[in-house]
């Protein structure tokens, strides 16, 4: 059982083939969508999905008997899966690797289905046959296609495009884009290097349109064009017949059923499938039927949304067409087609279900009736040219606003007075952001009804707008606060009652969620968000179940291009979230049904929308099976419970029980299990993680507020379980990779003449003393004092006085580039010379009142990466691995 099912995919991938797996009575078909195959029954509207692969399908084939189904996909390991089309789910074969430098472009069964041939797109192609029947991992046997012949693959080319063997004769017939066919006739005799001979080559032109798809069935060649037409040839390339009246677009594939069919009675009996760039379509020749088995228009899908009340969900696509698809029965309510606005960028119902609005690229903005998709006011609203690329209406159904590419929100409001009809006017628009503007809510303020609007942007701000003392042509900002300092913020949500306060969660790029109070905007909990490739961009809560459960709430989520399910309340346990891939190449959007049941998700690029099915109980049970209380938190500590790191927190953390009641107390000592809420901060940084001062705030007021809504009072201290909890939660989710450092010197410095990345030291000064969290001039001097070990003299002799301690120098070492005044030395003296551009300091030892060492020399002119890190920080680095101890020039 999975938290999260594929049940139904709307749309498919236009530029892969169709194929009739027509059996009996029942007309089936089977094609592709993203990254995995569907067989639709059309007979019984059901779906089949074949859902194996983790990027895009590259290519699919069937064998002549139409049981056996292959698939490739575009990853880097180039995957291919057959499939038992009759019996089930799970892959019967799969093929790792099978063309390691390129993806599968192109493969076919061999006639008796033994053996599956595939065409590699590395720069010097590959033929490989398989052996798949015996489950050999290596190719039966391969060979490389000389670059000169050009690229091949199933896909058009410049002059040709598919080609076909003869069933009697030893020719190969290749269809070309100027409506004619090249028959080659091979010779037995015929070398691998030998150029085919050109009395052997024969051009026939038999149409004027070009040909886009190329078939044999029994004794026919047939061919479809750019005009949707379809024409049966003989043997001797002899007209049969033709479909021209099908109102057909551009023919991709041409698929007949498996039974046999005579040349005699070919138009009686015929009955076969068309793919074209936007629909497929079967073809009963014996009825004298064509019928429309899918029509998807092959455009890229970016808005989805619910209805609030009933079992429909709207679609819009980049062509301008708007569905609306009743997901329980699997068919079409409604359907419209934009003729002035193209490219629908964003969709929603209003919580009533009394409209659906509709953004697109254009900056127009739609207001329609759900039920005609009319719009009202005909012509829309147009108070931008930028894209919209959100839009929401409040619990009211009173105000809807939009947010736009151009770092504005616009908002309308619903006027409604006697005896007129109610009619949406506009607001006003406030560039209320400097950067691109994520996430756009409406919510209610706690004291009274009324709806408030607030809006996220990566400029790191949270604004509100003042809604009740707006008016017309004067949309109000209320507030404008900062509520990060590095990480950037992706979406928002209202966190579900779980207390007396109100909560506003926001998740970010660093893996984080964060809760913070609504009315105070400050940040009272943090937790590790899902990890799953790439952060969180859009969430949703679900609706509650009608149905009792012990717990009742969760969280849905996307990532870059997976669909997740979280358990609330939010506690950084691993387990109790979970995600698969959706959509490889990237999910846009995504809505929840109003039961909660199934979640819909917008592929973009990939012409598809996908269903997906909830198990909530599915969920429990994986969080249950990770292990209840600190047993999940313990598995995000390098090397669990039993492991060194956890050794050490533990040491760290007595330790700071003992020197609170005093290290050289001889006195009977009382057992205590807390350590004061002021300790955090430093045992923080002795396990390596080292906050600003922003994030010592956070930790400790999520500490301190945690039960004051229940209580009416502070918390102070804390044990060694909740500190765990709130360590594996706050820092870094994957830590600081040398591909963020270097980023960060290539903004911060220069390259020197060899071209490596520096930083000059006065700027390294002056960035600490002037940017962020600045610090002090004497912050500056006692942390390079102690990172570059400038009193390890004076610690020596204190340490054979009996007066050092390694536990607490620990602590304070991992401070000193952090926290301020946390280090106190009596014998140091900090002069500034006033003659220098930037504030250079010495820094001189003198028990004795001569200077012993200055910091300026100690300090390199020019600092590289591998200096900051290595000799300044004192991480390993390059030039300790080869064994140098001198410091960098």
């Amino acid at each position: 059982l999975f938290v999260q099912s594929l049940e139904w995919v709307f749309g498919m991938n236009p530029s892969l083939p169709a194929f009739n797996l027509q059996d009996h009575d029942q007309l089936v078909v089977l094609y592709a969508g993203a990254h995995v195959g569907i067989i639709y029954n059309h007979t019984t509207n059901s779906q089949h999905i074949l859902q194996g692969h983790c990027r895009p399908i590259s290519c699919m084939c069937v064998s002549e008997d139409r049981r056996w189904i292959a698939t490739a996909d575009q990853g880097p390991t180039s995957t291919v899966m057959i499939w038992d089309s009759y019996s089930g789910y799970i892959p019967v074969q799969t093929l790792f690797g099978c063309h390691s430098e390129g993806v599968v472009t192109a493969m076919a069964f061999s006639g008796d289905t033994k053996y599956l041939v595939t065409l590699g797109a590395e720069e010097v192609q590959r033929v490989c046959i398989w052996d798949w029947t015996n489950g050999i991992e290596k190719p039966l046997w391969s060979t490389e296609l000389s670059p000169k012949h050009g690229f091949h693959s199933t896909l058009a080319g410049a002059s040709f495009t598919q080609s076909v063997f003869h069933w009697r004769k030893s020719q190969i017939i290749t269809a070309t884009t100027a409506g004619g066919l090249v028959v080659w006739n091979v010779m037995e005799d015929f070398a691998a290097n030998q150029s085919f001979p050109e009395d052997r080559i024969q051009l026939l032109c038999i149409q004027k349109d070009p040909i886009t798809a190329l078939a044999v069935i029994d004794s026919c060649i047939v061919t479809g064009d750019t005009r949707g037409h379809i024409h049966f040839y003989d043997g001797e390339f002899l007209l049969l017949t033709w479909y021209s009246k099908l109102n057909l677009d551009a023919i991709v594939s041409i698929s007949f059923s498996k039974e046999k069919y005579n040349i005699v009675c070919l138009q009686s009996k015929l009955n076969f499938v068309v793919s074209t760039v936007s629909s497929i379509v079967h073809v009963n020749t014996q009825q004298g039927t064509s019928q429309i088995l899918l029509h998807e228009n092959g455009e890229p899908l970016h808005a989805v949304a619910c209805h609030p009340s009933q079992s429909a969900v709207a679609m819009g696509n980049q062509r301008g067409i708007l569905k609306v698809w009743d997901y329980d029965n699997k068919v079409i309510i409604s359907r419209r087609v934009f003729e002035t606005e193209k490219q629908i960028q964003c969709v929603t119902f209003d919580p009533q279900g009394l409209y659906l609005a509709v953004g697109f690229s254009s900056g127009a903005v739609h207001i329609l009736n759900p039920s005609t998709l009319q719009s009202d006011p005909e012509e829309g609203f147009h108070y931008t040219n930028d894209s919209i690329e959100h839009i929401t209406f409040s619990s009211d159904s009173k105000y809807l606003a939009t947010a736009d590419a151009g770092k504005a929100v616009t908002v309308l409001r619903l006027q409604t007075s006697k005896g007129s009809v109610p009619c949406w006017t506009f607001m006003g628009r406030h560039h209320s952001h400097y950067k691109p503007i994520k996430d756009l809510l409406f919510g209610i303020h706690l004291d009274s009804t009324q709806p408030r609007l607030l809006s996220l942007g990566t400029d790191f701000r949270l604004v509100e707008y003042d809604l009740e003392n707006s008016d017309v042509n004067k949309l109000l900002i209320l507030s404008s606060e900062r509520i990060e300092q590095s990480a950037v913020p992706l979406c928002m949500t209202w966190c579900p009652p779980f207390s007396a306060e109100q909560f506003l969660l926001v998740a970010s790029d660093q893996y984080k969620i964060k809760l913070f109070n609504s009315t105070t905007k400050m940040c009272r909990k943090t937790v590790l968000g899902p990890t799953y490739g790439s952060p969180v961009k859009k969430v949703v809560v679900l609706p509650m179940s009608v149905e009792p459960r012990v717990n009742s709430h969760y969280l849905a989520y996307i990532t870059e291009d997976k669909v997740g399910l979280q358990i609330l309340p939010l506690d950084g346990n691993p387990y109790k979230s979970s995600a698969l891939i959706c959509h490889p190449t990237g999910v846009f959007a995504f809505a929840c049904s109003h039961d909660g049941r199934y979640l819909f998700t917008a592929g973009g690029s990939d012409c598809t929308v996908m269903s997906w099915e909830i198990s909530t109980d599915a969920l429990e049970a994986s969080a249950a099976l990770g292990g209840k209380d600190m047993v999940p938190f313990y598995t995000l500590l390098e090397g669990g419970r039993d492991g060194k790191f956890y050794r050490e927190m533990e040491d760290f953390f007595y330790y700071c029980l003992v020197r609170n009641q005093g290290t050289d107390s001889m006195e009977e000592r009382q057992t205590a299990t807390k350590i004061p809420l002021s300790d955090v901060p430093s045992l923080m940084r002795a396990l390596a993680y080292f906050p600003t001062e922003q994030e010592i705030e956070d930790m400790q007021n999520e500490v301190k507020f945690s039960k004051y809504a229940e209580t009416g009072k502070y918390v102070t201290d804390i044990d060694l379980e909740e500190f765990i909890k709130l360590y594996v939660n706050h820092r870094p989710a994957f830590g600081i990779s040398s591909d963020e450092l270097a980023r960060t010197f290539h903004v911060l410095g220069g390259r020197d003449s060899t071209g490596q990345l520096v930083l000059q030291k006065h700027e390294l000064l002056e960035l600490l003393q002037a940017r962020g969290e600045h610090m002090t001039e004497e912050d500056v001097a006692e942390c390079f004092t102690i990172l570059l070990g400038l009193n390890e003299e004076e610690e020596e002799e204190e340490g054979a006085r009996g007066g050092g301690d390694h536990s607490e120098h620990d602590i304070l070492k991992s401070e000193c580039m952090w926290k301020k005044n946390s280090l106190t030395n009596q014998n140091l003296r900090i002069h500034t010379t006033a003659e220098k551009t930037s504030p250079i300091f010495d820094v001189c030892f003198c028990p004795g009142g001569d200077p012993k060492y200055s910091l300026e020399l100690a300090i390199p002119v020019e600092i590289s990466m591998e200096t900051f890190t290595g000799y300044i920080l004192g991480f390993p680095s390059s030039a300790e691995q080869r064994g140098s101890s001198s410091p960098p020039e």
